[in-house]
């Protein structure tokens, strides 16, 4: 990606010049470039995640979208133009359709999940973990497509992620905010790539 300006801050208002090629996301105004396409594992989990959510939300309240979709995390009394946040979760789960519009969602979902490779591990792990939890995703997924893994942070009665709790890739798994909902982990990470 090529920026027409250096600066120090960038703004949602300077993420919009640029085209669907030049993939980026913006964290508290600093660029990070987005990996290439993602893995063949990377879309299996992702498409499978998405799948068992999105046909449990049929008729619901909630909505779940897959990146590629904004999520803008404003600070108070932020205009729109100035956010200098904005992400692609991998999978987004939005249940305040007043937080919807065209551009994407405003504001925190309620759950997101990140599936990491070896190019996002740490931005996913540490830097979207304290993103998330300063803005009130109420739960966190962190997907390791290699290992079979899952970790799961959940906001406390503080607004702070408790400590991470560690899932092998099996059995099944309720979401916290969709607490009638359990993802069927071994279909998750069936590894279907030959």
């Amino acid at each position: 990606m090529a920026l027409a300006l250096k600066k120090e801050i960038y703004t949602y208002s300077d993420y919009l010049r640029y085209t669907e090629d030049d993939r980026f996301e913006l964290i508290a105004g600093e660029v990070y470039d987005m990996s290439p396409a993602p893995s063949r594992r990377h879309q299996q989990i992702s498409g499978e995640l998405f799948r068992q959510i999105a046909n449990h939300l049929v008729d619901r309240q909630c909505s779940v979208y897959a990146a590629p979709f904004d999520v803008r995390l404003t600070e108070a009394d932020e205009a729109d133009e100035e956010c200098s946040t904005v992400v692609q979760p991998d999978i987004s789960v939005i249940c305040d359709h007043e937080k919807l519009d065209d551009k994407g969602c405003k504001g925190a979902p309620d759950f997101i999940a990140e599936i990491i490779s070896p190019y996002t591990a740490s931005k996913d792990n540490i830097t979207k973990a304290a993103l998330y939890e300063k803005h009130g995703v109420k739960e966190y997924w962190i997907v390791h497509p290699v290992d079979n893994i899952l970790i799961v942070r959940h906001l406390d009665e503080n607004g702070k992620y408790t400590p991470a709790v560690f899932y092998e890739g099996q059995g099944t798994l309720k979401l916290a905010v969709l607490p009638d909902l359990e993802i069927d982990l071994d279909a998750l990470f069936a590894n279907t790539a030959t």
